[in-house]
């Protein structure tokens, strides 16, 4: 199919605006450690997790939104929209890296709490406080948590050159993508940080989930149904997914741990999440193709009430993320300085995504009445009732 015609007849996929708000939920609650709800969360169950999902589906509402632009207006104004996206990005990451660390510092000090510090990722403020700030400018230092932030930055940064071969050549920019991936694992590329190490989320490998999602929106979708469809291949999903939890298990209780190989164990524990394990793209390949069997896109869930808060946050998901990211640092300190019991990370969990769903819908009422249109409603209401 032709990429203008499959373009212009996508609509709005509500699909996308769900799975993010479940990323982001999920992002939030795995960022507070010894919390006995993020139990619940997609990396306790295979390979790949909230981060992967979020990337992922990322790349793909990338790939139809700006696709679209590019087509209606020009490669220029494509890139320019991407660009200012990126500038968007890149202000809410300085804004919440400064009251991040700031933050953090008056707690250490305030409550007499030095391992925060360190923690946090954040040691460079105690011998090199401006040099700290200014690597933070360049993405170089690596707080605890602002990891996903930076990644989703760079990989919007650099969209405008990929999204011209997608929309020209689109295997070709697939091919590109699975290249860096495999030169990335094999001579060990990846950015340095400040003051040491690397990131955490290799961004020459993790642009392989965000290129991807953006490839299948694009056209890769329409090329791999009629292989999507065959039961072999379902039946193979399901028995790889089953077999990355047993390992996944494996790797959380040695007793479980047992009944495997130690061999066959140890190849997936610890989990490489760095680089991308080839074993994280399958399992996220294998999970999307099973549950967009099941919610299609018209779906009569989706217009669940349950579901809505959910879908809200992913529409406002960069904002929720960030405030996702203060928030779980509040949440980790509030259970550091309580008793830190079952019911206190229940409650410091629900209360965190009852304040990130209540920030989602309020940026949603405030943008409906910047919105023109609904401006032009409510007039046209007045005047009628008068």
């Amino acid at each position: 199919m032709d990429i203008k015609i499959l373009v212009e007849a996508q609509g709005r996929d509500v699909r996308i605006d769900l799975f993010r708000g479940i990323a982001n939920w999920f992002i939030f609650l795995d960022h507070i450690p010894n919390n006995v709800v993020n139990w619940i969360t997609l990396r306790n169950f295979g390979f790949s997790g909230a981060a992967d999902m979020f990337i992922f589906i990322s790349g793909y509402a990338a790939g139809i939104v700006y696709a679209k632009m590019t087509m209606e207006r020009g490669f220029v104004v494509g890139a320019t929209r991407i660009f200012k996206r990126v500038w968007q990005l890149y202000v809410a990451y300085i804004i919440l890296f400064v009251i991040y660390i700031v933050t953090i510092a008056d707690v250490a000090g305030r409550f007499a709490a030095p391992d925060i510090i360190y923690e946090f990722n954040v040691t460079g403020l105690v011998d090199h406080p401006i040099r700290t700030l200014a690597y933070g400018l360049l993405l170089r230092s690596r707080p605890l948590n602002l990891d996903i932030l930076q990644l989703y930055i760079i990989l919007m940064a650099f969209f405008p050159p990929v999204l011209w071969t997608m929309l020209r050549k689109p295997d070709l920019a697939m091919g590109g993508s699975i290249a860096l991936y495999l030169a990335a694992h094999a001579f060990d590329w990846n950015l340095r940080s400040f003051p040491d190490g690397d990131w955490y989320f290799n961004p020459f490998c993790w642009q392989l989930l965000f290129v991807f999602g953006a490839w299948l929106a694009l056209g890769g979708t329409e090329k791999c149904r009629a292989f999507i469809k065959l039961p072999a291949l379902f039946h193979l999903g399901i028995a790889y997914l089953v077999f990355a939890l047993a390992m996944t298990m494996a790797g959380r209780f040695p007793q479980f741990a047992s009944l495997f190989p130690a061999s066959l164990v140890d190849a997936f524990n610890p989990n490489d999440r760095m680089n991308l394990a080839p074993y994280r793209v399958v399992h996220l390949i294998f999970a999307t193709l099973i549950v967009t069997r099941y919610v299609s896109k018209d779906w009569p869930g989706l217009r669940w009430k349950i579901l809505q808060p959910l879908i809200v946050c992913g529409q406002q998901s960069i904002a929720v993320f960030c405030f996702g990211v203060f928030l779980s640092f509040v949440g980790h300190f509030a259970l550091m300085l309580s008793s830190g019991s079952l019911l206190a990370q229940v409650l410091v969990s629900a209360a965190g995504i009852a304040l990130l769903t209540l920030v989602a819908y309020y940026l949603s009422w405030s943008r409906q009445q910047d919105d023109p249109s609904q401006i032009r409603h409510r007039m046209a209401s007045i005047d009628a009732h008068f």
